[in-house]
């Protein structure tokens, strides 16, 4: 198990306005400025309610844990989900939930 990439995973995951954020990506639609091939830096900024610095902070802590990828497009960054950082996570809980002790049953 990658250990410190999957403590930066849930690091990362550790935020509501970063799980907010990764929500947004997962459900946004084409009436934000959505292209279907990322999310605008001024729509995670308006739907999180943060300033842009802030905004940014965040979305690089979700680049670095591998869970967004970002596509600078002029002035805009753009973002997507990655799974990379997803399945960290997913692999990690697994490894946990496959060692805890079933009951045991009585006879």
């Amino acid at each position: 198990m990658d250990f410190d990439g999957t403590a930066a995973v849930f690091k990362a995951l550790g935020d509501a306005h970063r799980l907010r954020a990764l929500h947004f990506l997962a459900t946004a639609d084409a009436g934000c400025c959505s292209t279907g091939q990322g999310v605008c830096t001024c729509d995670v900024q308006e739907r999180l309610g943060l300033s842009q610095p802030t905004t940014s902070h965040h979305m690089k802590i979700l680049v670095e844990a591998g869970l967004v990828t970002s596509e600078k497009r002029g002035k805009w960054t753009y973002y997507t989900l990655s799974a990379h950082g997803l399945h960290l996570a997913r692999t990690a809980v697994s490894a946990l939930l496959a060692a805890v002790p079933q009951p045991q049953k009585a006879v």
